[in-house]
């Protein structure tokens, strides 16, 4: 499926006379029966895997907030057109194999079964990403103009029954109570399928189907159900043959490294800066003595740290790597950040910070040692770092804090809403602390918004980095600030 360089299989002499093929894509909604034949590079599988992972990522933490389907498409659709965009064929045409709509499906295509690679291998992954995938394929379905619908239909023989005329003539008084019509017409009401009747569990729970000897009558109305049954289903099916394939694999050793990685969970993406300001991080440059007035847009994770070193006037390592590489990813220079250490480290003698402090700081920088320029943490890297100890304050307060003092902490940010507290408790009872922290960011942003009439919440993206949390809150408040001048006028 992959390859490190760009050349076709035939080429390699342990294949012999192999022969590469490109799939056609004639239409952009997938059922996903067929695997991917060509190779693709290294990169590309790695790449293509991490985008569609933030798709699905978004919508467990949807579905986990019990959003509905329309507040879902609003927060994923966003994210979709930028990284797992799928154009339909009016929009530009298909013109030739290698145009844009080909390159949309082959990512969409491949991408998918990458992941099942990774999420094949226990039954609560298989769980979530059957799930997962099966919303990301009603918002794509929904989105599809009729005629892509019916292309869909035409492709793949769900082996439905039709039912005759005849039949529903007899059945009439009973079909009527779950057609949309208020009456029924042979010749102008709804065409019905025949469907065993364990597929269509959800219409039968909502009463909108009429069983007779095992077998459900679906009005035309209900086709959408049945079409993401036969989704989740066949994805079940299929994700449970690669599970029993995956030990037998003859999988290349680069591949097991991005798999485990993978299959981790539906874990956090790279974070990718706010540029749409001056400055190389979008805040410009941050000096030492700034930090202390932006510690209200710090996430709570980086405020404990804050307040620790302003308590202590020390942090230990790990407290060290993760904040520090935190300033640096909001705009501190080394030179700035030489500067905030001393000054913050009081107790500490010029010859000892220089001797123990200076060059850990400069690494970091990537101006020591292997010369590595070192990104600020994920909230997925805090998570699987080594738990916090005596006398340590890094890693994850909605992880490593016990009930009572995280409650305390986020009463201390100014929420006092019970209904947000008992949230995040159950957040972090389910292990899904990046909900927790997107729910502390929307409530310590929502008094202030709504002072000066500025949305936060719906449509967005969930907190999975300390930076990104630092991003939005900047952001917000900038907003606040344009739209308070802008009334002022």
């Amino acid at each position: 499926m992959f390859r490190t360089q760009k050349r076709r299989a035939l080429e390699r002499t342990n294949f012999g006379k192999e022969v590469v093929r490109e799939q056609d894509y004639p239409d952009r909604l997938n059922m996903y029966l067929i695997p991917p034949l060509a190779e693709i590079t290294l990169d590309q599988f790695e790449e293509w895997a991490l985008d569609r992972l933030r798709i699905l990522s978004e919508i467990e933490t949807c579905l986990f907030r019990n959003r509905n389907m329309k507040m879902t498409e609003q927060t994923v659709k966003p994210l979709l057109e930028q990284y797992l965009a799928l154009s339909p064929n009016s929009v530009s045409g298909r013109v030739s194999k290698g145009s844009q709509l080909d390159d949309e499906r082959k990512k969409d295509h491949y991408s998918h079964f990458i992941l099942r690679l990774a999420f094949c291998r226990t039954d609560d992954l298989r769980r979530r990403f059957v799930k997962a995938e099966t919303v990301l394929f009603r918002i794509r379905y929904t989105s599809a103009d009729i005629t892509e619908q019916h292309a869909l239909l035409a492709r793949y023989n769900f082996g439905w029954t039709p039912v005759s005329d005849d039949e529903k003539r007899s059945l009439q008084e009973f079909l009527s109570f779950s057609s949309s019509e208020s009456t029924y017409a042979t010749s102008s009401g709804e065409s019905y399928f025949k469907v065993p009747f364990e597929r269509v569990p959800e219409l039968i729970e909502s009463r909108k189907v009429f069983l007779k000897d095992g077998v459900a009558y679906v009005p035309a109305s209900q086709q959408l159900s049945l079409i993401l049954n036969e989704f989740s289903e066949k994805l079940e099916r299929a994700l449970e043959v690669t599970a029993r394939a995956l030990p037998r694999l003859d999988e290349d050793d680069r591949l097991l490294p991005i798999l485990a990685h993978l299959s981790k969970g539906f874990v956090a993406p790279e974070y990718i800066p706010d540029n749409s300001t001056t400055g190389a991080l979008g805040h410009g440059v941050v000096r030492a003595a700034q930090v202390d007035s932006l510690v209200p847009h710090f996430p709570l994770c980086m405020r404990t740290l804050h307040s620790a070193l302003r308590r202590d006037s020390h942090l230990r390592y790990f407290g060290r790597q993760q904040y520090g590489l935190f300033l640096k990813g909001i705009g501190l220079s080394v030179e700035e950040a030489l500067t905030f250490w001393r000054t913050s480290f009081s107790k500490c003698t010029d010859e000892k910070f220089s001797k123990e402090y200076r060059y850990n700081i400069r690494h970091n920088y990537g101006l020591e040692g292997n010369r590595r320029n070192y990104k600020p943490r994920s909230c997925a890297q805090i998570l699987t770092d080594a738990a916090p100890g005596a006398n340590e304050h890094h890693g994850c307060p909605y992880r490593h804090f016990s009930e009572d003092n995280l409650v305390a902490a986020i009463q201390g940010l100014g929420v006092s809403d019970q209904g947000v507290l008992r949230g995040v408790r159950d957040d972090v009872r389910n292990k899904q602390y990046h909900v927790a922290c997107t729910r502390v960011f929307e409530a310590t942003h929502k008094a202030v918004g709504a002072k000066s009439a500025v949305g936060v919440g719906v449509g967005m993206e969930s907190i999975t980095h300390p930076n990104l949390y630092f991003d939005r809150s900047m952001q917000f408040a900038k907003q606040v600030e344009t739209v308070e001048n802008e009334s002022g006028k």
